[in-house]
């Protein structure tokens, strides 16, 4: 029996061939302390590093998620520019749907013209900063031609991620009500609207931070100058009013986007770093603009006092007390394992045991067609993973697993056998089989 007691410890004991789980006792220790309820129709935190679920109020309901849409559009764009289908640079012209858009007062936006031409970023700093509407929608059509098509990159999109639960109607996140008939998705209910659960929305939020960090440069801004030094100047001031200078300023606070319609209610998905830890809030459907702040703070609050991460093994550490796998055709027909990666968790503070089960689960690339990891083998060669679950947690992680796949590799190279030695084991085997099939029908007559 072994029991963790400080995060220099390395867990183990995994079983070699098969996919086998192996509980390590101690006595458990709750994965926190009881999680905050939350004044919106759902919230939802993770760590965003090890995807670690460390609130779960209602995430699993479609809720209206309103302009906090423009992640997922946003995550789409850096994607069109990192592969070179968009630059910063390139100059856009608006359609009639989009100066439509823009000049409507009732929903935000920079108003667009259609004499001039607007660039990528300039659009893009709108969509993230202000939640322009007609800047998201013009960024969709230079990309996909139309919004329609734009909406079956995101469902793809969403689709690969693995979100389930949503729909999807538009790039912005405006309810079908307020869309003209001929601008619609086709065969969009009328009374429609973008819906997500609260875990759907911060898994597009840590895509969208994981894969393009440069967008917290955006998101981190309290106000900019749309047209600068024009006669169309507009000073945007974001409607995160947790970044510095904002009424509800949090200090780590560095984005993310807010979501306000009727259908929807008042919406955040936050962000903040703090002690080298950044977790992600969603909170979903609050009955005040400003109660979706005070509810994040309280969850912010909760998060980054109640947790920390803990590094449980570095790479190239043994997986102590495991045993070794087994290693066919080799001089030594069985290795040992190290971590190779980091083996990184979220605990409560405090807890000083952790009570783990393991599961180790070989890799399919690293077996040959019986299914066996066959020498020769050199040291380091990644052989599969290794799953980590604590015991007593009931949140789990982002993906809706329980455990945290780590991947670990050989300890030290195998050289093949050559084939007098692996015939005499063959020859060895055989022996013991027959031994034992005599054993067995002779002990039979005295049962």
């Amino acid at each position: 029996m072994i029991t963790i007691k400080n995060q220099k410890m390395i867990m183990g004991t995994l079983s070699a061939a098969a996919v086998l789980a192996n509980s390590l006792f101690a006595a458990p220790v709750a994965l926190a302390a009881e999680q905050p309820s939350v004044d919106a129709k759902a919230a939802f935190v993770i760590e965003d590093e090890t995807d670690k679920v460390l609130v779960n109020q209602n995430g699993e309901e479609a809720l209206g998620i309103a302009s906090m849409t423009k992640m997922l559009s946003i995550y789409l764009i850096l994607e069109a520019i990192e592969e070179g289908k968009l630059t910063w640079n390139k100059q856009i012209t608006v359609s009639d749907y989009v100066y439509e858009v823009s000049q409507n007062y009732n929903f935000s936006n920079v108003p667009l013209r259609q004499d001039i031409t607007y660039s990528v970023e300039e659009l893009y700093q709108s969509a993230l900063i202000y939640s322009a509407n007609g800047s998201t929608i013009a960024l969709a059509e230079a990309l996909a031609g139309s919004e329609a098509k734009f909406v079956d990159l995101m469902k793809a999109q969403l689709d690969e991620w693995g979100v389930e639960n949503y729909e999807l109607y538009n790039a912005t996140g405006l309810s079908n009500s307020d869309v003209a008939e001929e601008n619609l998705y086709p065969g969009a209910p009328a009374d429609g609207y973008n819906k997500m659960t609260a875990r759907g929305v911060a898994m597009v939020a840590d895509h969208l931070i994981d894969d393009y960090p440069e967008v917290l440069e955006t998101t981190s801004i309290p106000e900019l100058a749309f047209q600068a030094g024009t006669s169309d100047e507009i000073m945007m001031h974001s409607y995160n009013v947790m970044l510095p200078g904002m009424f509800y300023y949090r200090e780590g606070v560095d984005g993310l986007k807010t979501g306000t319609t009727l259908e929807s209610g008042a919406s955040f998905t936050g962000t903040a770093m703090q002690d080298e830890m950044r977790i992600i809030t969603v909170v979903i459907g609050a009955d005040e603009s400003t109660k979706r702040f005070t509810e994040t703070d309280r969850l912010m609050d909760y998060a980054f006092s109640t947790f920390e991460k803990t590094t449980i093994a570095a790479k190239g550490d043994a997986v102590s007390t495991q045993e070794p796998i087994t290693v066919a055709k080799g001089k030594q027909t069985e290795v040992g394992l190290v971590y190779n990666e980091d083996l990184v968790t979220v605990t409560e503070k405090g807890a000083e045991e952790l009570a783990l089960t393991t599961v180790f689960t070989p890799a399919e690339e690293s077996l040959n067609e019986d299914g066996e990891i066959e020498a020769p083998i050199e040291k380091g060669t990644e052989v599969g993973s290794v799953a980590v679950t604590v015991e007593g947690d009931e949140l789990g992680y982002l993906d809706g697993t329980t455990s945290e796949d780590v991947k670990v590799a050989v300890a030290s190279s195998v050289e093949k056998a050559n084939i007098f030695v692996r015939g005499g084991r063959v020859v060895g085997d055989l022996f013991g089989k027959a031994w034992q099939t005599v054993s067995d029908f002779v002990g039979g007559f005295f049962d």
